[in-house]
């Protein structure tokens, strides 16, 4: 009772802490429902390549003097938009145009913050520093992942027909081109709300796995979506109570914990299992 009273008590005691969580939980709700959509559009890469590109906005915005979110959103919107020109006006697929924009976003925001010195820590900003959140912080993602919550399932008939059969969706009428690029800004500013907690390289991971999960253990929607979030709010809860325990880093704790849960739903989801149908 001690050991549990010490993991799952006492860290509620630390305001850090507080933080901590309840930015796990607003983060990992917001993303496990874009994620649902993500998984069934085929666009896994697209959250990975928005996530990186958005690094020169920071840097940017720093400079500039302007709130490191609003960089971070626009630089993101324009590595979406451009990904879609690239492809629209040459000959390259989609998955290439990714690849190209988002090294080089990558690559000039790297090379712009080894030239700008700054009172920014690099590591925080590729991996997060969910126990340094602050209220301030705490407040901006709140306001960002249920703005983008509200928007999202209000519209998730419209999003799912898209994601499903882009044709059809045109031909009842509904605007694909808005779809297209709404689930691309809801894709950027959810990547700018998850910065502080888990950082531009693991927010991916937070993108993917809780849709992919929901994927495999139910053929429907709904279902899907109450999988993905019940997997990304008990990762974030948990992933961090077990950074606090053992004074690891938060974020690799919690998508560790989303990828074991990937590897048992790969093995035993139903009907799909991999060892599942092997026994039968």
């Amino acid at each position: 009772m001690d050991a549990l009273y010490a993991f799952f008590v006492e860290p509620l005691s630390y305001d850090f802490m507080q933080r901590a969580l309840l930015v796990a939980i607003l983060v990992g709700t917001v993303s496990a429902v874009l994620s649902c959509f993500l998984v069934l559009k085929g666009w896994s890469l697209m959250g990975d390549a928005i996530s990186h590109a958005v690094l020169p906005g920071i840097v940017i915005a720093y400079v500039i003097g302007l709130p490191i979110a609003i960089g971070a959103f626009v630089a993101g919107l324009f590595a979406a938009v451009s990904t879609g020109y690239l492809k629209d006006n040459s000959r390259i697929k989609e998955d290439t145009a990714m690849g190209i924009v988002f090294t080089g976003m990558f690559a000039v925001g790297l090379v712009l913050f080894s030239r700008i010195e700054t009172d920014q820590h690099l590591s925080h900003i590729l991996f997060g520093d969910m126990l340094g959140v602050t209220w301030q912080d705490l407040i901006e993602t709140a306001v960002i992942a249920l703005g983008t919550l509200v928007i999202v399932l209000a519209k998730r008939r419209d999003f799912l027909l898209y994601a499903f059969d882009p044709q059809h969706a045109r031909a009842i009428g509904l605007p694909v081109k808005l779809l297209h690029y709404g689930l691309l800004a809801l894709l950027s500013i959810t990547i700018v709300a998850s910065l502080k907690a888990v950082g531009i390289i693991l927010v991916v991971a937070m993108l993917i796995a809780p849709g992919a999960i929901g994927f495999l253990l139910t053929k429907r929607f709904e279902a899907m979506l109450a999988v993905a979030m019940t997997v990304a709010i008990g990762s974030g809860v948990l992933g961090t109570l077990i950074s606090f325990s053992i004074n690891g880093a938060t974020g690799p704790c919690i998508v560790l914990i989303q990828a074991g849960v990937f590897l048992v739903a790969l093995l035993f989801a139903p009907g799909s299992g991999l060892l599942r149908r092997r026994l039968a």
